[in-house]
């Protein structure tokens, strides 16, 4: 039988992203149709990149040169980070270790997610406290390219 480690190695296509409120209102923070991709190297890196659809493109056409408005719009449809990632078999989790991110606040972190996998699906969501908001991030395996 694959560890865990083994079977998530690969590209994966953003399925859902939803937010569960402790009222438990469900809401999806990036919209109904966002986009994304999660990829793990067997070398032990991951990279996470996830977006809204339908984010306003620059009027200067660069991406250095844009309003405050349009710098809003674009980092607050936008998730990004990257980094080595390490899996533990048993409790069935698996850490980000964060070196870049688009949020700074997460660099020098280490994201602890639970680890679903069904067929070609992988769900991961945090660790929380009783009570906490519950985010679901589906992911489904990418075809090769």
């Amino acid at each position: 039988m694959q560890t865990y480690r083994e079977r998530i190695i690969g590209a994966w296509r953003l399925a859902s992203y939803t937010i569960e409120e402790p009222d438990g209102e469900v809401r999806a923070p990036l919209g109904p149709n966002a986009d994304g991709f999660i990829i793990y190297s067997p070398d032990g890196y991951m990279s996470a990149q996830m977006m809204a659809q339908g984010r306003p493109a620059y009027a200067s056409d660069d991406w250095l040169i844009g309003s405050d408005e349009e710098l809003r719009a674009a980092a607050g449809g936008y998730l990004a980070y990257s980094g080595p990632f390490s899996v533990d078999e048993e409790k069935g989790t698996l850490q980000h270790h964060v070196t870049v991110s688009l949020f700074p606040n997460w660099i020098g972190d280490a994201q602890v997610r639970r680890i679903k996998l069904e067929g070609d699906l992988l769900s991961l969501s945090p660790v929380n406290e009783p009570g906490e908001r519950i985010q679901t991030i589906v992911w489904r395996r990418a075809p090769q390219h």
